[in-house]
């Protein structure tokens, strides 16, 4: 299933760096960034955090929760929140159900070699709506999309 703009949203249950369940249904009564990323402490991965985390506070003024999901462990989560203070929860998603759903688990391939892995995708979700997707994801300017969308 391919998501689009204007589709509702797809119901997950996941577990935050904390080991807390985190359920769909309570994130989408608010205005949500949820950033799908391939890896903790990564370069990519960690400029596209910490551009959110320098752009935390204008992004909560719109009213945006964020979210960053990858197939990442809490205890990697944990490390990463850490070492780059990050002002908001990492979703845990080893077995890929949640990026299943949304359709971000998918084949890549590199020198040649096919893998599946984690798309770099962002899904701003209002009212449990899709509002927008960002495939082309820059990670030095990630907030810049966001707010632009």
């Amino acid at each position: 299933m391919e998501l689009k703009v204007g589709d509702k949203a797809p119901e997950f249950s996941t577990t935050n760096q904390r080991g807390e369940v985190v359920h769909s249904k309570d994130l989408y009564k608010n205005k949500l960034v949820l950033y799908f990323y391939p890896k903790d402490d990564t370069p990519g991965c960690t400029a596209q955090a910490c551009n959110l985390r320098d752009n935390y506070e204008v992004l909560k003024k719109k009213g945006y929760l964020i979210f960053g999901i990858s197939p990442d462990n809490a205890k990697k989560h944990i490390k990463f929140i850490e070492k780059y203070s990050l002002p908001f929860d990492l979703l845990t998603d080893e077995d890929h159900s949640v990026a299943n759903v949304f359709g971000t688990w998918v084949e890549k391939s590199m020198y040649g070699r096919k893998y599946m892995g984690m798309a770099r995708v962002t899904f701003l979700i209002e009212n449990g709506v899709v509002a927008e997707i960002i495939e082309k994801v820059k990670t030095s300017d990630h907030s810049a999309q966001i707010l632009d969308s």
